[in-house]
């Protein structure tokens, strides 16, 4: 049997700063649908599969065109669990003999703007490094993190990063932030480290606009936006595609 490409989408039903975050409407649909539909159709999946200890985010994936094979170990999903311990849990059940997939992608709900030309891109890219993992990042943009600082109770400032105060924003090095919208790895990189984070992991670009990860009620308004612009732009698009000549 060939060795295919497993999807994985890790949902829980808890969340306490947006509560049921995973199934909630975001601009006409959940928020779990986008993440199903760029997964779909990259068509590059053999399986795409969430994984929830919840019955009901099941249902949601199921009608959204996933796979929902089992309802994973409520020890799983409580709030200090390392999402890729659900991946690699996911991995394990559907392929216990280690010999039905070569490479594992972990696709975040929350992160419900990238699309399936973003899955099928930082997969290319992930092939031509041969590197065991690869994570999506985004570029730091207005706010420069080489100025970062910490205030402590009295309000007194520290920088982090002390030699950089006085330097040049364009003589520093470019700074990338995670974000969990597609992180790549094979099946024994996850099977022997039970993580993405290995020494060797690699990093793919995409965005800001279509990484953002939706943790807060201030990320939420952010993502409504971005998808209203974004309707705006191809409505624009299909518009000028229909103006005769």
């Amino acid at each position: 049997m060939a060795r295919t490409i497993l999807a994985i989408i890790p949902a829980r039903g808890g969340s306490k700063r947006i509560p049921q975050k995973n199934i909630r409407p975001l601009a006409g649909k959940s928020i779990l649908a986008y993440t199903i539909s760029a997964a779909v159709d990259s068509g590059i999946f053999d399986r795409v599969v969430v994984s929830t200890e919840s019955e009901e985010v099941a249902e949601v994936a199921r009608r959204c065109g996933a796979e929902v094979p089992f309802l994973r170990d409520v020890r799983l999903a409580d709030d200090f669990t390392p999402v890729s311990s659900v991946t690699t849990d996911a991995l394990l059940r559907l392929d216990p003999g280690g010999k039905k997939f070569e490479t594992v992608a972990q696709l975040m709900p929350n992160c419900p703007l990238r699309t399936s030309d973003d899955v099928r891109d930082s997969y290319q890219q992930f092939k031509s490094t041969q590197s065991e993992s690869q994570i999506s990042v985004v570029r730091y943009g207005w706010q420069n993190p080489w100025w970062a600082m910490r205030r402590n109770g009295q309000y007194k400032l520290s920088p982090i990063f002390e030699e950089q105060m006085t330097a040049r924003s364009q003589d520093m090095p470019e700074l990338f932030c995670p974000t969990g919208a597609i992180w790549w790895a094979t099946s024994e990189t996850l099977r022997r480290s039970n993580t993405f984070h290995v020494e060797n992991r690699t990093g793919w670009e995409i965005p800001w606009q279509r990484g953002i990860d939706i943790d807060t009620w201030d990320d939420w308004t952010m993502a409504e936006v971005l998808l209203t612009l974004r309707a705006n732009q191809n409505n624009i698009s299909s518009m000028e595609w229909q103006t005769p000549a």
